[in-house]
């Protein structure tokens, strides 16, 4: 394959992770780009969000809340569906995993797909891969669009709010301290994985959460954003990045351009205000394609296959 290295396949070096109280007994598992984890410490149990890509990289978190409680995790919340995200849930032995319907949904029609996808991809998120089971993680609960869940006197409200990175995102609010966490629906300073997105509806779904008010928030990648201000700005970075990216799509369909001449006119409108971010370069054939999709009126996300990565990046990072 010539060009750039097969999205994130060259991505190797291993990253700083670090576990910060962003809250009263709230933490962040981040590591500089790589997907986060969230982690609720209520009085008799803790709940996950999100819960790694593997059964063994999911154990260096369960090291880090043995750090700081000796309270079992009672719940696995799943922001949306994707390998990256979930099958470290079999590491929380007993633990209910929960999602939105919708996630449920996209697990029926796609998991299998998006697993040889994503595995494909990303070797490195996958460390430790022969220690998942067999199969797909499935949840034992899921919603339409709220959930409270209390972990004793602590209540999570779960909500689906909008579709936007997925048809199935929700987020976990904890009233008690105002904080947020909000899987992929926000990044900070990391690109927005769009290739199973709605771009039209994600803007929206971004006002809603907005309009909570967060007093700190943990995004799907990045560093945590521990104040209003960062919250704010974080939220704002998300936009901007989306309204360019489905800007330039918009634009390029309205002209009759290929998808070859977007995924130019996409890197003119973004590789100098984003070419910086985390898997920016990974994600931006998966982005372009799936813009250019939803402004050519498809609304329904296409399956990504090991297959039709491979041809899309060498069509378009070729």
């Amino acid at each position: 394959m010539s060009g750039k290295s097969f999205a994130s396949t060259g991505d190797l070096g291993p990253k700083k992770v670090t576990f910060d109280e962003i809250g009263e007994r709230l933490y962040a598992y981040t590591a500089e780009g790589d997907p986060n984890t969230g982690v609720i410490v209520g009085d008799d149990a803790c709940a996950v969000i999100d819960a790694q890509a593997t059964p063994s990289m999911a154990q260096d978190v369960i090291a880090r809340i043995w750090d700081v409680t000796d309270k079992p995790v009672k719940y696995v919340v799943l922001s949306h569906y994707h390998a990256v995200r979930v099958f470290g849930a079999s590491a929380y032995a007993g633990a209910t995993i929960i999602a939105s319907d919708a996630t449920r949904g996209l697990i029926v029609e796609r998991g299998e797909a998006d697993k040889a996808s994503e595995m494909g991809r990303f070797p490195r998120l996958f460390q430790g891969a022969d220690s998942i089971p067999p199969g797909l993680t499935w949840p034992h609960i899921t919603f339409p669009s709220e959930m409270t869940l209390w972990l004793g006197k602590r209540e999570v409200r779960l909500a689906h709010i909008g579709r936007g990175h997925t048809a199935g995102d929700i987020i976990a609010f904890v009233p008690d301290a105002n904080v947020v966490f909000s899987g992929d629906l926000v990044e900070f300073h990391s690109a927005c994985y769009c290739g199973d997105a709605h771009l039209q509806d994600w803007p929206a779904t971004l006002g809603r959460l907005a309009a909570l008010e967060p007093r700190a928030l943990v995004p799907g990648r990045g560093a945590a954003l521990p104040t209003p201000q960062q919250v704010k700005e974080g939220i704002a970075l998300t936009r901007e990045f989306l309204e360019a990216l489905f800007g330039a799509a918009k634009s390029s369909v309205a002209k009759g351009l290929s998808l070859k001449e977007c995924f130019a006119a996409t890197r003119e409108a973004m590789d100098k205000r984003f070419g910086d971010f985390a898997i920016y370069e990974h994600c931006l054939p998966f982005n372009v394609a799936r813009a250019y999709d939803e402004a050519s009126g498809i609304a329904h996300p296409v399956i990504w296959t090991a297959e039709r990565d491979r041809e899309m990046w060498e069509k378009l990072q070729g």
